[in-house]
């Protein structure tokens, strides 16, 4: 479905018992709302109703121009008025890499909206900044950022048929063509993803504080973007129920390469809050 909010519009996709107790579920980069469609019956089967979001850049209706309208507070912004739109006071939140990033922002900034957070690869920013000054393997991690927020950006990961995306997702298997395909035949969707990476600054995360909602962080300990120290420090900033689940051998695409222990995360998460 479509649902209108801030001047954009979002498509959003529902599953799960309509009285069951709702779920956002955020995508991140260069993926979609397709990237939960693993876990999604996981949810679904537990009673939960889910509303899979594409987020800004992705949905054709919701794609600016502008890279400050990229800025990290944007699509926080975004979710809670789908909430709104959707008539949700509040919901159980579960984000993947930049999604995971809006979870905590919209964790720090609107608790009364989040009902559980759990997060996946992307830690507290706080925790991430802390090891980005301390670990120069940390740094060294993110030297892709420096590519992606460069003019091109565009023409290195299309080139060759999408090689660079196809590989960058080689562990999630048959399921990088869905997104590498997505992104070569709308290039603007790319364009759209790599305006997050574009419009953020590090003083944008820095008033992300301490969470005080239930919160699962899902580290995969073969993640080549975030290192232990990031991931061991999330601890230090939530004050509420927290756990860290490490998942063993698996790479940062943990929603697609290992769904079933993701899923039974998030289920401990929301149905032990």
């Amino acid at each position: 479905m479509e649902i209108k909010a801030r001047g954009l519009t979002f498509d959003v996709y529902e599953g799960g018992p309509a009285d069951g107790d709702p779920v956002l579920l955020l995508h991140g980069f260069p993926q979609d709302h397709r990237e939960f469609d693993l876990i999604r019956p996981r949810l679904h089967a537990a009673g939960l109703r889910t509303y899979a979001l594409d987020q800004r850049g992705y949905s054709p209706g919701a794609r600016p121009t502008e890279v400050s309208d990229y800025r990290a507070a944007e699509p926080a912004a975004d979710a809670i008025a789908v909430l709104d739109a959707l008539g949700l006071e509040s919901a159980h939140v579960i984000g993947h890499d930049w999604g995971a990033q809006v979870g905590w922002m919209l964790a720090a900034q609107h608790p009364e909206r989040v009902r559980t957070l759990t997060a996946i690869s992307v830690p507290h920013p706080r925790a991430l900044r802390l090891a980005m000054r301390v670990r120069p393997t940390q740094r060294a991690r993110f030297a892709y950022f420096a590519l992606f927020r460069s003019p091109v950006a565009e023409r290195f990961l299309l080139a060759g048929n999408a090689l660079a995306l196809r590989t960058m997702l080689r562990p999630i298997g048959g399921r990088a063509a869905l997104y590498a395909d997505a992104m070569r035949d709308d290039p603007a969707r790319l364009t759209g993803g790599l305006n997050w990476y574009r419009g953020l600054s590090g003083e944008q995360l820095a008033p992300v504080a301490v969470i005080t909602v239930p919160t699962t962080y899902i580290w995969p300990d073969h993640d080549g973007v975030v290192a232990r120290t990031a991931a061991l420090r999330t601890r230090d900033w939530v004050e509420a129920d927290y756990q860290l689940v490490v998942l063993r051998d698996v790479s940062h695409w943990a929603p697609e390469q290992a769904p079933t222990a993701v899923a039974d995360a998030a289920l401990a998460r929301i149905t032990g809050a």
